[in-house]
């Protein structure tokens, strides 16, 4: 039973690993987001490094969608194993496997959203419209 409580708590942090990432780094990133473009730290697609004016809305635009979705995640993430305490560590595992699954939905879905908040703001050579 022991074991079972301990892998739980276990399962329970790395499920708080993606909401908590996104909420660290979109705080950040709204507050202090990467100044210059670069390649090794910030939101760098082709569109969002065109030119300053939208390498700097990219990165406040992820911080903003990533801080939103990561507090949105939080519960969601928790309820589930809620469910399966005092389980076997199979069930335990499956479902803590699940909830990072489903996390990355919204994760890799900001994309999405920071390019098309780019698109719509400014035109393919990174004019602004």
């Amino acid at each position: 039973m022991i074991v079972n409580i301990a892998f739980w708590i276990f399962v329970l942090a790395m499920d708080l690993l993606i909401p908590g990432v996104m909420i660290g780094f979109g705080k950040a990133f709204m507050k202090n987001p990467p100044r210059e473009i670069n390649p090794g730290f910030g939101y760098r697609t082709p569109r969002s490094s065109k030119n300053q004016d939208t390498w700097d809305f990219a990165q406040r635009e992820m911080g903003v969608v990533w801080y939103k979705w990561g507090k949105i995640l939080l519960i969601p993430s928790v309820l589930p194993l809620l469910l399966v305490l005092g389980r076997g560590v199979a069930t335990v595992g499956v479902v803590g496997a699940a909830i990072c699954l489903w996390q990355l939905i919204p994760m890799l879905g900001s994309i999405a959203v920071v390019e098309w908040a780019l698109k719509k703001n400014f035109d393919k050579n990174g004019n602004r419209r």
